[in-house]
């Protein structure tokens, strides 16, 4: 626990408060003028544009340093929030969205190769899950919270939080590192995608984060208005389950090491995301949400923890690029095509092919894991 993290985990929070307060709130303000497409168009525009500001992000960091991309990343997460309210266009909220979306890659992909840097190789599991653990209490808290404070203050306020939650946080960023000097050959972006070690993990990953916007974007909508309690209830268990389970993931990943907890946390989520498929029964809901969240907290810190290992120092942007990459291309991906088949099928029959389609990762997963059983 160096100064540096401590100073880390400030951008962290800042960032992640940020983005949760209003990750499901965002939906809201454009389902109301838009309608359910409008939802989805939000959230897609939030995380595809997350996609491409992150595979950039490497090379912005080897050519300007750590902290002046971070500050921008802030800078354009926050500043947008601030101007959210002065329209209820779709297309005006989309652009906000993207642009906030751009701020994200930058905070998440030059944090997390940094982040990275600072935490032992033989600690990696555990050190990720805290990482994971800090980022994650503001989405336990700020996921719920926005969706109340809506209800109970409006969106301007809301907006105006989360704005200042990222834009106060750039004060922790002159503490940081600026360059990490690193040792090994650089792995460019597009070489880690023609990289079956390090493309497997990531194509797994993404199918459980289908599910993870789907939820974020859907679950206000699916839940009965009259039911803000269970709403609540629903968007506090996923982030909680979730970082629990990266947690303990992290901590056996490291003592038996990473490789096995791929399928079952793969599993987990896809049964979860079946379960949420049963939008009468409050119950279902709140256990499928619990279920998709162990087992999206297992494949998150499972995933990422063998890409590092699989790369030296000088590879951690990259790493740290497609993982997140997986992350918001499913993210944005799922929120988008969910609107356009919910609108068709229905939300249980939508859900049940999500989880469908999230087990047609078995096969690289079981792929991976019989790879790297041969290694040893």
């Amino acid at each position: 626990m160096t100064r540096p993290l401590l100073l880390r985990f400030v951008s962290i929070i800042g960032a992640s408060t940020s983005f949760y307060l209003l990750l499901s709130v965002v939906p809201l303000y454009a389902e109301a003028s838009g309608g359910g497409s409008a939802a989805g168009l939000a959230t897609g525009a939030l995380m595809l544009a997350t996609v491409g500001g992150g595979l950039a992000t490497p090379r912005f960091v080897a050519r300007f340093g750590y902290r002046l991309v971070l500050v921008t990343g802030l800078v354009l997460l926050g500043a947008p929030a601030l101007v959210l309210t002065a329209s209820g266009s779709t297309v005006w909220i989309v652009v906000v969205c993207a642009v906030r979306g751009l701020g994200f890659a930058f905070t998440v992909v030059a944090g997390g190769a940094l982040t990275a840097s600072m935490i032992p190789p033989e600690r990696r599991g555990e050190g990720l899950a805290l990482v994971g653990i800090v980022s994650g209490v503001p989405s336990l808290v700020a996921l719920p919270l926005g969706v109340w404070l809506v209800a109970h203050v409006g969106y301007a306020p809301v907006c105006i939080a989360g704005a200042l939650a990222a834009l106060a946080a750039i004060v922790s960023v002159p503490g940081l590192p600026d360059r990490e000097l690193t040792s090994g050959g650089s792995i460019g972006v597009l070489a880690g995608f023609r990289t079956a070690a390090l493309l497997r993990p990531a194509v797994v990953f993404s199918a459980t984060t289908l599910a993870a916007g789907i939820i974020v974007t859907f679950l206000p909508l699916v839940v009965p208005a009259a039911a803000t309690g269970l709403l609540a209830v629903a968007l506090f268990v996923q982030p909680a389950a979730s970082t629990a389970a990266r947690w303990v993931a992290g901590r056996h990943g490291d003592r038996h090491g990473p490789a096995g907890l791929v399928l079952p946390g793969l599993a987990a989520s896809a049964a979860g995301t079946l379960l949420i498929s049963l939008t009468h029964s409050p119950v279902a809901v709140v256990a499928g949400v619990a279920l998709f969240g162990v087992g999206f907290g297992v494949t998150q810190n499972a995933t990422l923890t063998l890409m590092y290992a699989r790369v030296p120092a000088s590879g951690y942007g990259t790493v740290s690029a497609l993982w997140n990459f997986a992350y918001d291309a499913g993210m944005g991906v799922g929120a988008v095509g969910f609107g356009v088949l919910a609108d068709r099928t229905g939300y249980p029959v939508a859900f049940a092919l999500t989880a469908a389609l999230m087990l047609t990762a078995v096969a690289p997963a079981w792929r991976d894991r019989a790879t790297t059983g041969s290694r040893r």
